[in-house]
């Protein structure tokens, strides 16, 4: 796992492997960071903040877990702000990190590997159905995408840590998590939360 230094991204949200985000941006330092990152055709990262807030000149603290953003679209909101749409790429660990002259965050990350691909095994196969039923209440694009996703333990778990509604420190826990069981069986715990009486 090669280490590499990439702009970070502080957010009040998780951005999981796989995941879509849409992004509003009027700062200078992130305009900057957006220009560099097109220019080059690099990944930014995404990391829930831990302290501080999202916009303002003391820059936030960001979680040493987070995930590679790649842009796939951009254009100009309806309040003249630039909104760009992104999805997750790899996790990655922040090494140390370093405030640059215009308030951007960078660290020196480590990639982490894929998750390897593990079948839903039977005491997880309600949360598929769980996860369709989610996707299609929401109206999300992917809900009809090629089945085997639905078999694969990391996709399933990564989509329903997006959809159910855990808080923002239950989102990271489940991020860091490096077994795609392990994080159902998060996932399953969690279910009966949300479920009505």
């Amino acid at each position: 796992m090669k280490r590499q230094e990439t702009a970070l991204f502080p957010l009040n949200t998780v951005l999981f492997p796989g995941g879509l985000l849409g992004l509003r941006i009027f700062e200078a330092r992130y305009l900057d960071m957006l220009r560099e990152c097109a220019h080059t055709d690099a990944a930014f990262g995404i990391c829930l903040i831990m302290r501080g807030e999202e916009t303002g000149a003391t820059p936030a603290l960001p979680a040493a877990v987070g995930t590679l953003a790649h842009i796939i679209d951009f254009d100009t909101l309806p309040d003249g702000l630039l909104g760009i749409s992104v999805t997750g790429g790899p996790r990655f660990r922040v090494l140390k990190s370093r405030v640059l002259d215009n308030g951007l965050v960078v660290g020196e990350i480590r990639r982490w590997t894929e998750e390897p691909v593990i079948e839903i095994p039977v005491e997880f196969g309600l949360l598929p159905t769980i996860l369709e039923r989610l996707a299609e209440q929401a109206g999300l694009s992917w809900r009809n995408g090629p089945r085997e996703r639905y078999e694969d333990a990391s996709w399933v778990g990564f989509r329903l840590a997006e959809l159910l509604p855990l808080d923002d420190a239950e989102r990271q826990h489940l991020l860091e998590m490096t077994d795609p069981l392990e994080r159902l069986a998060a996932l399953r715990d969690a279910v009966p939360r949300f479920q009505k009486p």
